[in-house]
């Protein structure tokens, strides 16, 4: 496969108020009326997903949605013979919500596989593998290098995603001072505005903002991966899906497979966002596990 399948991407940016009026068929309507939710966005030829604006993965520019997990959606879709992706824009805790309510056909926001998410929603295989990073004011003060650094210190504001794997993170930690953002410019302007001292995400997502932002006065740390009662916290996300749309999950696993079984049709589609071979998962790495909780 390579990047040269495009779609006709349409996208239309709400807030999640707005979200709630949207009348994108659910599955439950689709199965009463004797119909899957595969065969109707074959037949309509239109998906609709949910990005939370986390760049690179995916976000709209202009009029034009952009990202890795975009970028790797034209590709699958297409092959899937649905060859239009309707966009739409929520805060990321209401992205699996949205979902289950049928206002979205799929998330497209590299979302980490995690057992809790996995007893709410369907996670294809694999897509993404990350690590975790902070974004610090210039000359990072408090010399910060992980959240266990953050704890150690003990007068450490920490910023996370609400909903994000960062916030399971620190809570495990017993971390208290905490602020939740609704999505990673916030998390970026608190930092920079002096309202946090570190905020907590991905760091290929970090460093994107960083690069971008040159005049925000902020930098990140190095990478790392998070240890939680002595277990690395393996990241890896993928795209989402309702429990019961199993023909939709296991067709889109195969196309993918076509994607991520070939290194370098992986970076065909994802490299210019940064990502690098280091970011594609093993072929030995299982939902099954990270829904598990089999980390270690």
């Amino acid at each position: 496969m390579t990047h040269s399948r495009h779609l006709g991407l349409r996208t239309a940016a709400a807030s999640a108020a707005l979200m709630i009026g949207l009348g994108a068929c659910s599955s439950t309507s689709d199965e009463s009326a004797g119909q899957s939710t595969l065969e109707r966005l074959k037949d309509e030829g239109t998906i609709t997903v949910a990005i939370a604006d986390e760049r690179p993965y995916s976000w709209v520019e202009g009029s034009e949605a952009r990202g890795a997990t975009i970028a790797m959606h034209e590709e699958i879709f297409a092959g899937m013979g649905i060859d239009n992706v309707e966009v739409v824009e929520v805060d990321w805790n209401s992205l699996i919500p949205g979902l289950n309510a049928g206002r979205f056909d799929a998330i497209s926001a590299g979302m980490s596989i995690l057992p809790d998410r996995c007893k709410q929603a369907a996670f294809s295989d694999p897509e993404i593998m990350y690590t975790t990073g902070l974004m610090v004011p210039q000359g990072n003060p408090q010399g910060l290098s992980d959240l266990d650094s953050v704890a150690a210190a003990g007068d450490v504001r920490l910023a996370v995603l609400n909903g994000g794997i960062e916030a399971g993170y620190a809570d495990a930690l017993g971390l208290e001072d905490v602020t939740y953002v609704d999505n990673a410019q916030d998390g970026m302007d608190v930092v920079a505005n002096g309202r946090a001292d570190a905020f907590a995400m991905t760091a290929i997502s970090l460093n994107w903002m960083v690069q971008n932002n040159p005049d925000a006065g902020v930098e990140t740390t190095e990478a790392f991966v998070q240890v939680i009662d002595d277990v690395a916290q393996v990241g890896a996300g993928s795209t989402v899906f309702r429990q019961e749309d199993t023909a939709l999950l296991e067709e889109y696993n195969a196309e993918l497979a076509q994607v991520t079984g070939d290194s370098q049709a992986y970076l065909d589609l994802v490299g210019e966002y940064g990502f690098t071979e280091e970011n594609l998962p093993p072929a030995d790495l299982t939902t099954e596990q990270l829904c598990a909780g089999e980390l270690g």
